[in-house]
């Protein structure tokens, strides 16, 4: 039996960032995946009633980063040194604050003008000066040969790949990464890491 249980929905969204690290780490969890016609009747018994979940040592922890920085840091995915899990950390917030204008136009707009002007506001100004921003931050790490903080994978990295994940499946853009050659070797890198590639090459399409 396993020590760890995943509760979300049937695909990527936010907990996928937490199936990447046991992925990475190669560790066996139990990964139950709720249909959405399910959701309403379970809603009310869940902490804050939203998902992820992660059952584990008797306890239910929720909210995805946070469950995420817990297992990274257990599975020495999460920095080598006090300043790298923090290097870490500027990564995963600053995909995060990536993220978030893409919820906006895609899952709370619904006026399908206002979607597409939105959609269109964030491709030509704040993905861009985003990209290039993390960009830079890659360079800074051994001219950006190598991962985002460190010599090795973090989840920061892997949380890079929900993020290009996030651009193909809700923003429907098929090569976010064509003037980012080192965030596209990156992205290239982090997939052929031997855990991830294994999860990668069984996992299932999905719609979000």
């Amino acid at each position: 039996m396993s020590d760890y249980k995943l509760v979300y929905f049937d695909g990527q969204g936010r907990g996928e960032i937490i199936r990447l690290i046991f992925a990475a780490a190669e560790v066996a969890y139990e990964d139950e995946r709720i249909p959405m016609d399910k959701w309403p009747q379970l809603k009310a018994s869940t902490p804050m009633g939203g998902l992820p979940l992660l059952e584990t040592q008797g306890q239910q922890l929720f909210q995805s980063l946070a469950i995420s920085r817990f297992l990274a840091r257990k599975f020495g995915l999460a920095g080598k040194s006090e300043l790298d899990q923090v290097r870490v950390d500027i990564v995963v917030d600053t995909i995060e604050d990536i993220i978030v204008p893409i919820r906006r136009f895609w899952h709370l707009e619904t006026d399908e003008q206002r979607k597409v002007a939105l959609r269109n506001v964030y491709l030509e100004e704040t993905l861009p000066n985003y990209l290039n921003n993390l960009e830079a931050i890659l360079k800074s790490n051994g001219n950006g040969d190598g991962f985002f903080v460190g010599d090795g994978v973090t989840w920061a990295d892997l949380f890079f790949l929900c993020l290009v994940s996030r651009f193909e499946l809700q923003v429907k853009i098929t090569d976010p990464l064509e003037k980012y050659p080192k965030l596209k070797a990156l992205y290239d890198r982090v997939k052929r890491v031997t855990g991830v590639a294994k999860y990668l090459s069984t996992r299932k399409e999905s719609a979000f």
